[in-house]
Formats: C-alpha cells, structure tokens, sequence
C-alpha cells in the first residue's frame, strides 16, 4: 500500500459553479517522508468510497469549463456503482452535456468532455455506457 494521501479534489463538487481551484497537495515533512498525521488519516479515509478524478480528467475539466456539483456527483457515483455491480470495468456515461470515461475497478474518472467534443468522436476500450 502506498504511503501516499491524496486529498479529495475540489474540482469533483463545485455546488456554486464557481471558478475551479487547484487541487491540494500531498501533505509531507520536509525529508519527503509521510508524518504521523497522514498515517493515521490514511487509516481513516475508506479507500473505496466516491470517485477519484485522474490528472487528465481534472485538465479537461478545467480547459471545457465543466463544472460538476453536489448532485451531479451522487449520479455519476452512483452510475459507476451500477456499472461495477454489472461487472463493467470502463464506462462511458453520458450525463447532461458531458461524457465521462471511467475506470470502474479504480473509480477513478479518466477523461470528460462536453457535447461539443462528443460529436464525431470515437469512444474505445469501453465495456458499458450509461445515459443519466
């Protein structure tokens, strides 16, 4: 297991639809290594719980001007939910005006897009699709 805590992104829930912020940093010491702290927080934060957003996915957020909001959130987690208990393991799921590609073994959003870069584009290495 890695030593490593990401912290939730605040890009994944923006109920005002504001400007997105970075996301935080690891936290560490200044010789690199976990604290006590991030251990015992590591230890606390369930590691399977809602989605995480790759780097990617964060970038194409932010350069499309998509924004996702507390609501929005519960459906595309419980959408890759409903895909993982049909054994889907990488989901298209269309949502409003944007698509997002997940990796449902890591619950983790790979890329996303609005509806101006769906049309003509190809999706592949999918198993499922889901249209909320």
């Amino acid at each position: 297991m890695s030593d490593n805590i990401y912290f939730p992104n605040p890009v994944v829930v923006n109920p005002d639809r504001q400007q997105i912020k970075q996301p935080l940093q690891n936290v560490r010491k200044p010789d690199g290594k976990p604290s006590a702290f991030d251990k015992i927080l590591g230890q606390q934060l369930p590691s399977s719980e809602g989605l995480k957003f790759s780097q990617h996915a964060q970038d194409r957020l932010r350069s499309r001007g998509i924004t996702i909001n507390a609501a929005e959130m519960g459906l595309l987690n419980s959408a890759v939910n409903d895909v993982a208990q049909k054994g889907g393991k990488e989901s298209l799921i269309m949502m409003g005006d944007a698509a997002f590609v997940v990796s449902v073994k890591n619950r983790t959003v790979v890329t996303a897009m609005d509806r101006s870069q769906m049309q003509g584009n190809v999706f592949t290495n999918i198993d499922s699709a889901v249209i909320i």
